[in-house]
């Protein structure tokens, strides 16, 4: 059973207060994974929250039938397959445990009856999500923007500057 001292551990929600944890617990679980597991793939429906307690989670993007391309390594206290929480999502990357894990997973469709029900809590949840995305989107940025300079013709135009 999940305690509400295991999902203090996680960022996401870690600040809640007490009651507003106690509404969340219910409805997690604490899952072990092994080495290479698969907690989902792009394109499968987002269905389940995923909060990482110990191991370490890739989230990779299939460029190819030959490539891989990570995006992202979580670690303890990370949420991930955020997507859960909108109705009808997908997610957007493969997840995969590169390391044996430890994780609580909290059933979507259950969280955002939840959330619909006790609107501070949904806010507080939203919140927090609004941090991931802007986080990410910083980091893909930057990605993109350190690609681009690696292309020869675009290499140019920046030492130009």
């Amino acid at each position: 059973m999940v305690s509400v001292d295991d999902l203090k551990k996680i960022w996401l929600i870690a600040s809640l207060e007490e009651p507003l944890l106690e509404k969340i617990r219910p409805l997690s679980q604490l899952r072990l994974f092994g080495e290479k597991a698969v907690l989902f793939e792009e394109g499968q429906e987002a269905d389940t929250l995923y909060m990482l307690l110990t191991g370490k989670v890739l989230l990779e993007l299939k460029a190819s039938d030959t490539i891989m391309i990570s995006l992202e390594a979580m670690k303890p206290g990370d949420p991930f397959g955020w997507s859960a929480i909108v109705p009808g999502s997908l997610y957007t990357a493969n997840a995969t445990c590169s390391e044996p894990c430890e994780l609580i997973t909290i059933p979507g469709k259950d969280l955002r009856q939840i959330m619909d029900k006790d609107h501070l809590l949904g806010y507080r949840i939203m919140e927090g999500i609004s941090r991931i995305l802007q986080t990410r989107l910083l980091t893909r940025t930057n990605q993109f923007l350190k690609t681009f300079q690696q292309l020869p013709d675009m290499a140019k135009l920046f030492k130009q500057e």
